[in-house]
């Protein structure tokens, strides 16, 4: 398989990860969705990453779509539960997660946009606002457990240490570790794992 992804991504390193920890081998090629690029035309029509080329030469496109497929490749260490109730728990997790993210990107480019104006500033203040937002969720859920769904590493997990990443990376200002004690705590614990090591974004 083959996956399509921008070193940076916090979507493209929550499909590495997962995959890294279902044991599952993928070639990575870098592809930048800000430039004309038809191989990840070809595989993703809108363009963005990740984008999955499976064996069979067909593709996936999304996160989610792609990391639930990885799940159900191999029977070795589920990340998404099949039991409806936690299955659901963690998918929970992971909008949230994807989200925040979703929220971070969107302040992200209008931070950089070369003609910021009042309406610029007060997208990236409502932005700021949902992360906020995502984050104080994110702590009440978590609670004082050791995961955040049941008593093993899931998706739930993986998408969360992803969008802190990712906050740590592109937002150093947003001081989250000392304010959510809880999910600093989760995050030291993914961290330390070889496959969140060998995917930590490069910041450029």
């Amino acid at each position: 398989m083959k996956l399509l992804y921008s070193v940076t991504s916090p979507y493209a390193r929550k499909v590495r990860i997962v995959a890294a920890e279902k044991k599952l081998e993928l070639e990575v090629v870098t592809s930048d969705p800000w430039v004309s690029n038809p191989d990840l035309i070809a595989a993703n029509p809108l363009g963005k990453v990740p984008a999955l080329i499976t064996d069979d030469g067909g593709s996936l496109f999304d996160s989610r779509v792609i990391v639930e497929y990885l799940d159900g490749l191999s029977p070795v260490h589920r990340l998404i539960p099949v039991n409806s109730r936690e299955r659901i728990a963690v998918k929970r997790w992971e909008a949230l997660a994807d989200g925040l993210l979703d929220a971070a990107l969107t302040a992200r480019l209008e931070s950089m946009r070369p003609d910021q104006n009042d309406s610029s500033a007060k997208q990236i203040v409502r932005q700021r606002e949902k992360i906020g937002a995502a984050l104080a969720e994110m702590t009440r859920g978590l609670g004082d457990n050791a995961y955040c769904v049941g008593n093993a590493l899931t998706l739930a997990d993986i998408a969360t240490g992803c969008a802190l990443g990712y906050l740590n990376l592109r937002f150093p200002d947003i001081d989250w570790a000392s304010v959510h004690p809880n999910l600093s705590r989760l995050y030291k614990k993914l961290a330390a794992r070889t496959s969140f090591i060998d995917t930590d974004p490069a910041p450029k």
